[in-house]
């Protein structure tokens, strides 16, 4: 008699299933646990740098409009200074109209407002007629306007506790002061927009002072003192505190009882800082929906591992029979999907060679237009010359003839520099900057267009400081710069009775030249500085100078910019980073016709 012992009695083979079912289960659930720690620990770092770089960028648009609106605003004082109804008034004692000009200058530049004091310091003019014989006498934008012949920035405590941001200048005639103009920049409406957000925005100045903010308990404090201006919390809500955070990651600080993340940027004006408070609440909300979704799923995953268990003995001979059929299918799928996938880059292939022949082909049409833009400068003064050497010649005048064949050869380099500039536009990088004085530029290019300023009589004014003003550039490229700009201006003046072109030199946070026109002025602003656009004639102009220039202006790091003036014509801005801080605020400018 014997016992067969090649197979397990049936109970035992349910029961090492069950087993493994349940070891499965475990495992399962172990497996949820970890993968939900650490997709907690991941999606929060996650989305709080997703957060933060949100914050990052909000800011970098705040201090933007920022320092663009005191940009703007820190020209104003200087025009007024030269305004001849505000002159006249402190010189006659007359302001019965000068409150009215004021008013009209505030809504043309949106300045917050606008102040004429006489050298008492006593408000003499107003756009807020409220302030009419206040005085100002002991007040830093009177006092450091007077002893400067520049526009003075000051920020201080105003009336209501906000901060008064103040642009002065003083009012000169025959060489002395006889007035100081006060224009407030209207940074308030900043606060104003912030508050629409959920983030705590404070801007602080060079000390630390918070001098804008969304919070105005916190107006005159550092940052520190702002965040320990709080009641301390009890138990049981530092308890919650650490309930809530104990999934985030360390909080920077706490806001009105709340964990919140520090984001800081600097504004490049004086010093000044921005910071943002950002909570973690919609951080928190992120993750939650994830880890829900996330628990749902492995529930879903445990039931449906149950359900398959117990019919994987009944459908597994099923499955059997179908994966080789499904093998099949896929087999045939995959070697359709090659062959046309083979297809697809044999296309590409032939695409690619087309469009790098039309690419070149675009390039060699745009290059040959650039060269004849280029190059119709120089030939024109090297035509003028020939005729003058010509002329000095038959009147045996060898030495001033000599003069200009030199002049002629240095056009020639010129000319060559120009072409190998023009190589540089195309590869869009490559050049060797060195230190150029923009003063120095100016008069080569002058010089360049002595020959089309001889042939007219055009008024020509330069402003510029006295001091060199030094920026990174290749200097043959600004030189092409000013002269497009130059040639432009020139261009707009044809047909007025007194033509005139300035040009402005000024020093601040860059170095800013202006080229401005009594002409027409410009039609279409959004298209001046696209290639082969142009509002001349055919055949006075292809429509690139402008385009290049921006380019060279862009490559220094710098910008070309253009508006119409109010009183007519047209005005080109070209701002370059100066090399250092030595020569960013001129002693005086000179001028001359």
């Amino acid at each position: 008699m014997s016992t067969d012992q090649t197979s397990p009695p049936e109970p035992d083979r349910r029961g090492r299933r069950r087993l493994a079912a349940r070891i499965a289960g475990i495992g399962v659930v172990v497996v949820a646990v970890a993968a939900m720690w650490s997709t907690n620990a991941w999606l929060t770092e996650r989305f709080t740098e997703t957060t933060r770089v949100r914050t990052e960028l909000r800011l970098a648009l705040y201090s933007g409009n920022i320092l663009s609106e005191l940009q703007r605003t820190s020209v104003v004082p200087l025009l007024l200074a030269r305004d001849p109804v505000l002159t006249n008034a402190l010189e006659t004692g007359d302001f019965s109209k000068s409150s009215a000009q004021l008013i009209s200058a505030r809504e043309d530049i949106a300045a917050a407002s606008i102040r004429l004091l006489d050298m008492d310091g006593r408000v003499v003019a107003a756009t807020n007629r409220n302030l009419l014989g206040t005085s100002y006498a002991s007040e830093p934008f009177f006092v450091e306007a007077q002893r400067s012949r520049e526009t003075i920035f000051t920020a201080a405590s105003g009336a209501t506790g906000a901060t008064e941001f103040d642009y002065s200048r003083a009012l000169v005639a025959d060489g002395r002061a006889i007035g100081v103009i006060v224009v407030e920049a209207e940074l308030s409406k900043f606060e104003r927009s912030w508050a629409g957000i959920s983030d705590a925005v404070a801007v602080t100045d060079s000390e630390g002072r918070i001098i804008l903010t969304t919070e105005p308990k916190w107006r005159g404090l550092t940052v520190a003192e702002a965040l320990s201006a709080r009641s301390a919390p009890t138990a049981i809500e530092r308890a919650l505190q650490v309930t809530a955070d104990w999934a985030n990651e360390p909080p920077d600080a706490y806001l009105r009882g709340q964990a919140v993340m520090r984001t800081e940027t600097r504004i490049p004006f004086r010093g000044w800082r921005m910071i943002a408070f950002t909570s973690y609440e919609s951080v928190r909300e992120k993750v939650n929906a994830v880890l829900a979704m996330e628990i749902m799923g492995f529930a879903i995953l445990l039931a449906a591992g149950f359900y398959v268990l117990s019919r994987r003995a009944r459908v597994q001979s099923l499955a059997y029979r179908r994966e080789s059929a499904d093998l099949r299918a896929l087999n045939a799928r995959l070697s359709r999907e090659i062959a046309e996938r083979e297809k697809v880059q044999k296309d590409l292939a032939v695409a690619e060679q087309t469009l790098a022949q039309s690419s070149k082909l675009a390039a060699l049409g745009e290059m040959s237009a650039a060269v004849s833009h280029e190059l119709n400068q120089p030939l024109a003064a090297m035509k003028t010359y020939l005729a003058g050497a010509r002329l000095l010649l038959q009147r045996a005048r060898t030495e001033e003839a000599l003069s200009s064949f030199q002049r002629i050869d240095d056009l020639i380099e010129r000319m060559g520099a120009i072409t190998r500039q023009l190589k540089s536009y195309a590869r869009k990088g490559g050049e060797a900057f060195e230190p150029v004085d923009l003063r120095a530029a100016i008069s080569s290019a002058l010089a360049m267009m002595e020959p089309q300023l001889k042939a007219r009589t055009v008024r020509i004014t330069r402003v510029l400081p006295r001091e060199p003003v030094m920026v990174m550039a290749d200097r043959i490229r600004l030189e092409q710069v000013i002269i497009n700009l130059l040639r432009n201006a020139l261009d707009a003046t044809k047909g007025r009775a007194e033509p005139a072109i300035e040009l402005i030199l000024a020093t601040g946070e860059t170095a800013v030249l202006g080229v401005r026109d009594n002409g027409p002025g410009i039609s279409d602003l959004q298209k001046l500085f696209e290639p082969f656009w142009t509002t001349k004639k055919p055949g006075e102009g292809t429509g690139l100078g402008l385009a290049i220039s921006s380019s060279i202006v862009s490559d220094f790091g710098g910008r070309l910019t253009a508006h119409n003036a109010e009183e007519g014509g047209a005005v080109f801005e070209m701002q370059l980073p100066l090399i250092s801080e030595d020569t960013t605020a001129p002693r005086g400018a000179k001028a001359a016709e």
